[in-house]
């Protein structure tokens, strides 16, 4: 039974919202291989092309102009709304950052999250669109997993990127996870698509033959994978704490709140400075550095005469330049070091913030957008962007690899940035911003993808969770609760070895899809020339 246009949208919408259920904190890792091939198994019927046009009686040639003409409008159509609902329900969290904090009225909330939304959305809907005008649908398992990586490429680099909701992500508990130390989540992704692509064609053609060797040869293969030891525990461990001080939002900025602030996080790690390594969360120290001079020289002093590190986020606004930095700091003493340096302002010992927050951490167009609402001119919104590749922080001689709140959604920043020794990867975060949302632990699984890709620890700080520790496996050791204060503590193993993702990034993935779209054309422009002198 054909259904109407609208009926087909509003049941893309769903399909593409209940995709939402595949990420944290739900993980039903299954429901992208309903979803995704009921999407595409829709937009490859005739059933729009029935409806619009129910009694034509036309030529091949008519035929087919319609199919590029209308059809495949209508199949950029609803590919849209699919992913519409897609990212309008997953990042939903967006809209509790903008209403509690905004100052915008919900109308104005709500047609931000639409703007942002339609946005991603638009990049499907044009892959969409530029395969039904130039692919045969045959071709699709090939040229729609290509297509896949180019957008999700884009997606990540355009307007600074936001990467966030890849489908990979879903597979973490699914049959693909061994395939994530292998060829990265963005890898991941691809063959999702290609498995989905592979069952709507089998729906379209009566013959599942094809789709379930597919899956049996990439679920065996990955259970293989997964056995895989690319990197071992070393022996060596590190012991942490980590404080959540879960300060609330609202009183983040507040100048008579920055005393209270600090003396809560130096009262929570009192009882912590026996571990090797004490963590603060992002912007834990509420004061510019250059105000703070004092307050890091006590912190410094104590973490080094307990022989123990200090890493905390703090903002750094530079006077003379009018610079202002998002930076983790690393303080305390230096086990390789036995003149270990006092801290002093400006040391080298930190990092500064690549991927910035649009509208949080900087405002494009920032001369017209400001005065337009409180949401364009929040405290600590004109940041400056750090160096793409940075140093380590070192503490107590273990490097560490930093990345900053999202930035932990950035796998080829994270890659830039480690190195031969580098120990684990540090993530910092205040996702106080988004409240009792499932956007937090979103942003856990992403810090567990990385994990599993890279091979290494991940010491996950928040200041309201949540706050966990991750081990080179991407499995959770250890996490404290949301909206509570709490100290995490843990014995952190370290790890030899080196994963391929790692060492070869997303080459791999792009190669063999490449190879297959170039050998795919190749073999049919053959057959064409074949054809042709018959």
């Amino acid at each position: 039974m054909l259904l109407r246009p609208q009926w087909q949208y509003f049941l893309q919408l769903l399909l593409g919202a209940s995709l939402t259920l595949a990420f944290a904190p739900f993980n039903h890792w299954w429901v992208v291989f309903v979803a995704i091939p009921a999407w595409l198994y829709l937009i490859l019927t005739n059933s729009i092309l029935s409806v619009e046009s129910p009694t034509a009686q036309t030529s091949v040639s008519n035929t087919k102009t319609l199919q590029i003409g209308s059809f495949g409008l209508s199949r950029f159509k609803l590919t849209f709304a699919f992913s519409l609902g897609y990212f309008g329900v997953g990042l939903s969290w967006v809209h509790v950052s903008i209403a509690d904090f905004g100052g915008l009225p919900l109308v104005g909330s709500i047609g931000l999250m639409l703007l942002l939304c339609g946005y991603l959305a638009l990049f499907p809907a044009t892959l969409v669109y530029l395969l039904d005008r130039f692919i045969k649908i045959d071709a699709w398992p090939i040229f729609l997993p290509l297509g896949w990586l180019i957008i999700e490429w884009l997606r990540a680099r355009l307007l600074t990127g936001f990467p966030w909701l890849s489908i990979g992500y879903s597979q973490l508990h699914g049959p693909l996870v061994g395939y994530f130390p292998l060829i990265g989540e963005i890898g991941v992704s691809a063959l999702v698509v290609c498995i989905c692509i592979m069952i709507a064609l089998g729906f379209l053609k009566k013959s599942f033959i094809p789709a379930t060797l597919l899956m049996l040869v990439i679920g065996i293969s990955s259970l293989v994978l997964n056995q895989t030891k690319w990197t071992e525990t070393s022996g060596e461990i590190v012991s942490v704490s980590m404080i959540q001080g879960n300060i609330a939002q609202s009183l983040r900025w507040t100048p008579e709140q920055d005393l209270p602030t600090m003396r809560k996080y130096l009262d929570m790690s009192e009882a912590h400075w026996d571990s090797d390594i004490v963590i603060w969360p992002e912007a834990a120290i509420p004061q510019l550095e250059p105000i703070a001079t004092e307050f890091l020289r006590m912190l410094d002093q104590i973490a080094t005469e307990s022989e123990s590190a200090l890493i905390t986020g703090i903002v750094n606004y530079q006077f003379e330049s009018q610079k202002i930095y998002n930076n983790l700091l690393a303080l305390g003493f230096d086990q390789k070091d036995a003149n270990t340096i006092p801290y002093r302002y400006m040391h080298n010992n930190r990092f500064a913030k690549h991927h910035l927050l649009p509208i949080g951490e900087f405002v494009p167009f920032e001369n017209v957008l400001r005065d337009l609402a409180p949401i364009f001119d929040l405290p600590m919104s004109s940041f400056t962007r750090g160096d793409f590749k940075q140093s380590n922080l070192t503490a107590k001689g273990y490097l560490l690899a930093p990345a900053i709140c999202f930035e932990i959604a950035f796998p080829s920043q994270i890659a830039a940035n480690l190195y031969t020794n580098t120990a684990a990867i540090i993530t910092v975060s205040n996702d106080a911003w988004f409240g009792n949302s499932h956007g937090p632990h979103q942003h856990l699984q992403i810090a567990q993808v990385r994990a599993k890709e890279f091979g290494l620890p991940v010491l996950r700080s928040t200041n309201n969770g949540v706050t966990a520790f991750i081990d080179h496996h991407g499995i959770i050791m250890s996490s404290a609760p949301q909206f509570e204060d709490a100290v995490l503590s843990a014995d952190i193993q370290l790890t030899n070895g080196i994963t391929p993702y790692r060492e070869y990034g997303d080459l791999p993935i792009w190669l063999f899809f490449i190879t297959l779209a170039v050998s795919s054309y190749i073999s049919n422009r053959r057959l064409l020339t074949i054809k042709r002198t018959q």
